[in-house]
């Protein structure tokens, strides 16, 4: 490990390694257009990214005129998943930064290992089409796990630890999901003030907050 203070790092998905807003947003409003509702903006879609899809939905409902019922509720999700199925890197890109950063952190030893709470089949799917896939010793998905136990839970974190090999982790994020996962795991989390943050970056209480991908090997080397 040549000195660096660990040897797997966690990522996050939406908002930390990847920009997926326009086509998470594109989901939304495909959805919301079933039911006559307007369409959300670029700048609210960010705000309602964020422990995984349903949730993602239900903020999107609330937003706009209020939840429905669990009948009407399912048949949307499907709209949401299938538009977002067709389309899910049309316009979704890596942070800039982020590509070089995760080399770099290969380069020192680290394993890499992506935790979010988006549906594991989805992650596969983007991160394919990104061409992204093979930087990752393991990827896990809300789903991965079962019920219960995706973030803010430390499960995922803890099985992408034993399933990496390593022992000494440090997380990736950009949400209160993020860093309640690594404290409850025991592990320093880094959050990326870029993302999508369901409260101001700074109130969070992460270990270290950056504004740029170049920012990360160094804040991770003093942690």
């Amino acid at each position: 490990m040549n000195g660096f203070p660990f040897d797997t790092i966690g990522f996050d998905l939406d908002g930390t390694l990847v920009d997926t807003a326009p086509d998470l947003g594109r989901a939304v409003n495909h959805a919301l257009a079933r039911i006559g509702r307007a369409p959300v903006s670029a700048d609210v879609t960010r705000e309602l990214i964020g422990g995984g899809t349903r949730a993602m939905l239900t903020r999107a409902l609330e937003r706009t005129g209020g939840m429905v019922g669990e009948e009407e509720f399912a048949g949307l999700y499907e709209e949401l998943i299938g538009c977002y199925e067709r389309h899910t890197s049309e316009g979704s890109e890596p942070y800039p930064g982020c590509l070089a950063a995760l080399d770099a952190l290969t380069a020192r030893g680290c394993k890499l290992a992506v935790v979010t709470n988006k549906m594991e089949y989805l992650a596969r799917k983007l991160l394919d089409e990104l061409q992204m896939t093979d930087r990752f010793a393991c990827i896990l998905g809300g789903d991965t796990l079962g019920p219960g136990r995706a973030k803010p839970a430390p499960d995922m974190i803890e099985a992408a630890l034993e399933r990496s090999g390593g022992t000494r982790f440090a997380m990736v994020g950009d949400s209160s999901f993020d860093v309640r996962a690594a404290k409850a795991a025991g592990a320093p989390c880094v959050v990326l003030s870029v993302g999508y943050h369901d409260a101001p970056p700074e109130t969070l209480g992460a270990d270290a907050l950056i504004d740029h991908y170049d920012e990360l090997v160094g804040v991770l080397e003093r942690l």
